[in-house]
């Protein structure tokens, strides 16, 4: 993009943000539009980030961009393999649009009823749906831990913490959902369907902006800069993560041709073995112990890149190679990232060696801590996080012995 382009659209973005309507700019800066690629206003948004612009800021302005940028970026196509990360997110955006847009439908069903027992059938479906959103969580976890680190190692960093800033909002509209409909038996029916409505219509929107500007930005900013092999590479972290209840059967099933993947080679240290003050392991032994381990173990430099994660059998937090060499602020939301800065300054300058908090996920008590990781000279070599499921260990009474073991 030349140098005289993007001075006109960045002009324009910032007229927008000072109230112009869309309309009198689109017509503005018409000719212009026309030739205005995605990756290209990706790029310019990141330059208003480095120019001072909050993120928050340009997040809500994506809105007021869309109604500029949809003519022109709707004439966008690609046609993908069914195997491809990108083709299976597009094909649950069609899904979820679609459940999201029934959820408007069932809502305006409980309109004109006046007691529950003549929606009865529309209920059902509800609940139905609701399980639906509630499952699609997967989706967001293979963006944000498999799509969102390769398009920041390509240097495409601020259209995916602003999606991640809205996939927080979407969640925080799933949870209202799914605690609405969970407990409609003791929510008067005035008030259930007053609520159900209101979330309905916000969920609805939300979803068909956001997809469309992950369809249309986000998405082929990330084919036009991610390798062949990374894309490979990328399905078997979306395979390890999993799918969703609206993912469709055809692309779980597709898989990547051998052609353009790689054999990977064992490290050469594997032949070796690990010298400790206290014994020697070998690479396999000592990976297998880590992995065997009942709890996730993740593992920050010194320079705040994620470095490390073990995997344990049933891992709380999803954790993927892709995240590797990421700086950890860019593994959290972004309304907590000034917190991880905090706490990994504190363990710098040796104030705090350890942070401990839990939460309930499903029903289930996690127990999450940080502690510094320093060597014997008391130099700081990085942070390692420790996230154990507490639940059945709390119900622990009495005793049980090792003679008490039986097969």
């Amino acid at each position: 993009m030349n140098e005289e382009k993007k001075k006109i659209l960045k002009e324009m973005i910032k007229q927008l943000h000072a109230g112009v309507s869309p309309e009198e700019v689109k017509e503005k800066f018409k000719k212009v539009l026309e030739n205005t690629s995605s990756d290209e206003i990706a790029k310019i948004e990141q330059e208003l980030i480095k120019e001072g612009m909050r993120r928050e800021e340009l997040g809500k302005l994506c809105d007021v961009h869309l109604a500029v940028f949809r003519e022109q970026l709707g004439k966008q196509s690609f046609q993908l393999p069914l195997w491809h990360p990108i083709n299976i997110l597009m094909k649950e955006h069609e899904a979820l649009t679609q459940r999201s847009q029934r959820l408007g439908i069932i809502s305006s069903l409980f309109e004109p009823a006046c007691d529950y027992v003549h929606v009865n059938d529309a209920l059902t479906e509800l609940q139905g749906i609701v399980k639906e959103f509630v499952d699609s969580e997967k989706h967001y976890l293979r963006e944000e831990n498999v799509l969102f680190p390769l398009l920041e190692k390509h240097g495409i960093t601020e259209p995916p913490a602003i999606m991640w800033m809205e996939h927080d909002r979407i969640r925080e509209q799933k949870k209202k959902l799914n605690n609405l409909v969970e407990n409609w038996n003791s929510t008067g029916f005035y008030d259930f369907k007053a609520q159900l409505s209101e979330i309905a219509t916000n969920l609805c929107e939300m979803l068909s902006s956001h997809f469309f500007k992950e369809n249309n930005i986000l998405f082929p900013a990330g084919l036009k800069t991610i390798t062949n092999q990374e894309w490979v590479d990328a399905r078997k972290e979306f395979d390890e993560i999993g799918y969703c209840s609206v993912t469709p059967s055809d692309v779980i099933t597709a898989k990547p041709t051998a052609e353009g993947t790689r054999k990977l080679e064992t490290p050469a240290s594997a032949e070796g073995v690990l010298q400790f003050e206290t014994g020697t392991l070998s690479v396999e032994e000592a990976e297998a112990i880590l992995d065997t381990l009942p709890i996730d173990i993740s593992f920050v430099d010194a320079n705040d890149a994620v470095k490390y994660f073990n995997k344990a059998e049933r891992r709380i937090f999803v954790r993927t190679k892709a995240v590797l060499g990421r700086k950890v602020q860019m593994c959290h939301p972004q309304k907590s990232v000034h917190i991880v800065n905090e706490i990994l300054d504190a363990f710098r300058k040796g104030e705090k060696n350890t942070a401990e908090f839990w939460i309930t996920m499903g029903g289930r008590l996690v127990h999450i801590r940080y502690f510094a990781v320093k060597n014997r000279e008391g130099k700081y070599l990085g942070t390692m996080e420790v996230t154990q499921d507490l639940t059945d260990i709390k119900k622990i009474e009495g005793e049980k012995r090792l003679l008490d073991w039986q097969k």
